[in-house]
C-alpha cells in the first residue's frame, strides 16, 4: 500500500512498484485524483485519510508493506501534532492488520544538533520516523537531504534561483555541505526496501555520490543549463523567514513551502553511513552524480516530460471543497459569469485550445491583469501564477495550473478549474465544449465564485468590472484561437504554440 501516490514521490513510486511485480494499493483522501494516472487501472484505490481512523478501516487487509509517504511540510502552525497522530494511527493501524514492514522517507538531520536546535520540518519528521520504528512493525526509514528530479520542489528552487538571477546575495546557507540524491535513486532505494529481512528495524541514511555546497550546486546547474557562472554573495543577515521570502519571489515555490527547505539547509546534511547497500546494491556505475541528475531533470523538462511534480500534492491552506451539485450552494450565495460563443471551428479543435490553457501558453485575456493578480497572491502568501504546467498540452485531475487545480476534465467536452489562491471565498472556473443538433460548436465558460463572508461579497463587486475584459477577453481570444489554430494570437494575448506530446519516460 502507498500512501501520498498523489504527491511527487508516491506518483512515481506506484508505476516502479508495479514494474517490479508488486500488487498496489494507493490510499488516497481524493481517488479522482488518480483516475487520470497512466497507471491507475493497475491499482486498487481505497479512500482513506491517514489522520481518520475509520476511512482506515479495510485499508491494510491483505497487506504485507505499507509506504507512509505524507507529511505536513509547510501545513500550518500545528503540522507536528498532527504528523505525530497520523503517524501513531498509521502504526497502529498497519500492526493490527499484520504488515510485515513500513517504509518511510524522512529527512537527513544533521550530525551533533540537538533536536530541539532543527527546523521544525526536520524535527516533524525525525519525530515520525521514531514513532514508526517503534511500532513494533518492522520499518526502515530512509532519510534523504535535498532531492534532485524533474518537477522537486528543491530542483524548481535551485533552476529558478540560478537561471533567473546572474548575481545573487544569498543567505548563509550557500556554504552548507549537502549531499543531493537523484530521485531514481530514491525510487530504486524505496522499492527494494520493500524485500528488506525481517529483522531489519532501522534509519538508512541515502544520498548520492557527492557532497557540495549549495553554492556548487548553483554553479553546477550554470554549468549543466549552458549558463554563465553566476557570481553568488552571501550574507549573515537573511534570516530562515526573510530567505523564504526572497526564495518565494524569485521562483515558483510559495513561501510556506519554501520556508522549511531553506530552513533544512541551515546544518550540514551529509550522510553518516552507506548501509542500504548491503540489502540494496547499487546499479553498475554506482549512484548517479550531481550533474548526471540535472542533466536526467534539465531533459524530462525541455522535453515536457514530468511525469510528477512538486504541486501535484496539495498546497497547505488551499481551498479543496469541490464544486456543489446544489447550483444554489443549500441556499448559501454563488456568484456566476457566464459567457458563451458560437465556434467556428470542430468541437476538437475547441478542446483542445482549452486543454492548453495556462502556463505558457497563457490564459487568452490581458496578461497584465493575471500578472497582476499572481503578484497579490504571492505577496500574501499564495502560490502566485508561476507554478505554470506539469505538461504543456494534456491535463488530468489533480494537476497544478497556474493558480488553478484541475478539479475535474471530461476530455473533449469539461475542463473543472479549482481556485489555489488566496480568497475570501472559494472559486472555480469551468471551459466546455457543446455540440448543437444542427452540428454547431458552442464555446462555454462559467465562472463560481462562493463568498465567505461580507469580505467575500465586497471582493467579488470590486472585481466584478474588470470581468468583461478578463473573462471577455479570455471567451473572445479562445474562439478566435480555434478558429484560425495556424494564426498568431489575438495582440495582447499571452499564448505560446502548444507543444507535443512527447513519449511517455518513467522519470
Amino acid at each position: 500500500m502507498v500512501t501520498g501516490a498523489t504527491g511527487y514521490i508516491g506518483g512515481r513510486l506506484v508505476p516502479e512498484l508495479l514494474a517490479a511485480g508488486y500488487a498496489v494499493r494507493c490510499l488516497a483522501r481524493t481517488p479522482a485524483k488518480l483516475r487520470d494516472h497512466p497507471w491507475a487501472d493497475r491499482v486498487e484505490v481505497h479512500r482513506g485519510d491517514v489522520t481518520d481512523a475509520a476511512s482506515l478501516a479495510g485499508a491494510f487487509d491483505g497487506v504485507d508493506v505499507a509506504y507512509y509517504l505524507v507529511h505536513g511540510l509547510g501545513g500550518g502552525r500545528d503540522f507536528e501534532r498532527a504528523d505525530r497522530e497520523a503517524a501513531r494511527l498509521f502504526a497502529r493501524e498497519a500492526e493490527a492488520a499484520g504488515v510485515r514492514r513500513i517504509v518511510y522517507l524522512g529527512g537527513l538531520t544533521p550530525q551533533g544538533v540537538p533536536e530541539r536546535d532543527l527546523s521544525p520540518h526536520l524535527r516533524s519528521r525525525a519525530e515520525v520516523g521514531r514513532i514508526l520504528l517503534a511500532s513494533g512493525v518492522p520499518t526502515a526509514v530512509l532519510r534523504a537531504a535535498v532531492v534532485i528530479g524533474s518537477g522537486s520542489a528543491s530542483f524548481e528552487m535551485l533552476r529558478y534561483l540560478t537561471e533567473r538571477l546572474p548575481v545573487m546575495v544569498t543567505p548563509r546557507w550557500v556554504d552548507t555541505r549537502i549531499q543531493p540524491i537523484a530521485v531514481r535513486d530514491v525510487l530504486r532505494l524505496l522499492v527494494g526496501a520493500a524485500a528488506l529481512p525481517e529483522d531489519v528495524n532501522r534509519t538508512f541514511d541515502i544520498g548520492g555520490p557527492d557532497v557540495l555546497t549549495y553554492r556548487q550546486m548553483m554553479h553546477g546547474y550554470a554549468k549543466a543549463a549552458g549558463l554563465p557562472s553566476r557570481l553568488i554573495l552571501s550574507v549573515p543577515v537573511l534570516t530562515p523567514r526573510l530567505s523564504s521570502q526572497w526564495v518565494g519571489l524569485v521562483t515558483p515555490v510559495p513561501g510556506a513551502l519554501a520556508r522549511p527547505l531553506t530552513e533544512s539547509l541551515r546544518h550540514e546534511v551529509v550522510c553518516r553511513e552507506r548501509d542500504i547497500a548491503r540489502y540494496v546494491p547499487d546499479l553498475p556505475g554506482g549512484p548517479v552524480g550531481f550533474l548526471a541528475s540535472l542533466d536526467l531533470a534539465l531533459r524530462r523538462v525541455r522535453e515536457a516530460d514530468v511525469a510528477t511534480r512538486w504541486s501535484s500534492a496539495g498546497v497547505p491552506g488551499a481551498p479543496s471543497d469541490p464544486l456543489p451539485t446544489d447550483p444554489d450552494w443549500a441556499g448559501g450565495s454563488l456568484y456566476t459569469d457566464v459567457r458563451e460563443r458560437t465556434v467556428d471551428a470542430p468541437p476538437a479543435e475547441l478542446w483542445r485550445v482549452i486543454e492548453g490553457i495556462g502556463g505558457e501558453n497563457g490564459w487568452y485575456s490581458f496578461p497584465l491583469a493575471w500578472a497582476v493578480r499572481g503578484w497579490l497572491d504571492r505577496l500574501v502568501g499564495g502560490v502566485g501564477l508561476r507554478r505554470g504546467r506539469r505538461d504543456a498540452a494534456r491535463l488530468r485531475v489533480g494537476d497544478s495550473l497556474d493558480f488553478w487545480r484541475v478539479e475535474e476534465i471530461r476530455p473533449g467536452e469539461l475542463l473543472r478549474l479549482r481556485a489555489e489562491m488566496r480568497l475570501p471565498g472559494l472559486a472555480w472556473l469551468e471551459l466546455a465544449v457543446a455540440a448543437d443538433e444542427d452540428g454547431t460548436t458552442r464555446y462555454r465558460q462559467r465562472a463560481l465564485f462562493h463568498p465567505h463572508g461580507l469580505s467575500g461579497h465586497l471582493y467579488w463587486w470590486s472585481v466584478a468590472p474588470f470581468h468583461a475584459v478578463v473573462f471577455g477577453g479570455m471567451a473572445r481570444n479562445i474562439t478566435a484561437a480555434c478558429e484560425s489554430p495556424g494564426a498568431r494570437p489575438p495582440e495582447g494575448m499571452s499564448a505560446a504554440p502548444l507543444r507535443k506530446r512527447p513519449p511517455r519516460r518513467q522519470f
